[in-house]
């Protein structure tokens, strides 16, 4: 395993500012960063996989964030059997609170037993702290502005959206 190479993972229904925040953040630690669009079999998704694929590439290009960035999406199998296929030693996970701490600490330690992938948890900038995927799908459905919330390319796609439903 490479630690130099980092997966962050997540559904990004929709990208939000806090999700762009960690992947500049983790592509200024790792050599190549694989942002990983993955299916959570527990969640009813808004945006199709392709269109969420779309606007994280969009979001990434257009936020400015340097670094050998790959974007890519997983539905089959284990999280670190990605990992292990593209030589990552690395999961980045961000963090918002205790609640994501007590979610995530489990997955991490058997991530590690399972295939030596350790997790590196980042703590959000404080100004999207309580932003969620979530919490903008909610308002995005009751027609509220979610601009402050998301990267341009995916309020315009909301926007957009919303206009014509």
């Amino acid at each position: 395993m490479n630690n130099r190479i980092a997966v962050v993972p997540g559904s990004f229904d929709p990208p939000t500012l806090g999700h762009l925040d960690v992947i500049r953040r983790a592509a200024s630690l790792y050599d190549q960063l694989h942002v990983l669009v993955v299916h959570n079999p527990g969640k009813e998704a808004m945006l199709p996989l392709a269109q969420r694929l779309t606007l994280l590439e969009q979001s990434v290009a257009d936020a400015g964030i340097e670094g050998d960035i790959v974007v890519a999406s997983w539905s089959m199998g284990l999280l670190v059997d990605y990992a292990v296929d593209v030589d990552a030693g690395v999961l980045v996970k961000g963090i918002r609170s205790q609640v994501d701490v007590a979610y995530e600490t489990p997955m991490a330690i058997v991530n590690r037993h399972l295939a030596h992938v350790e997790t590196v948890f980042l703590l959000p900038d404080p100004a999207h702290a309580m932003v969620s995927s979530s919490l903008v799908r909610q308002v995005a459905a009751l027609g509220g502005d979610v601009s402050p919330f998301v990267p341009a390319p995916v309020a315009r796609f909301l926007d957009t959206g919303a206009r014509e439903n």
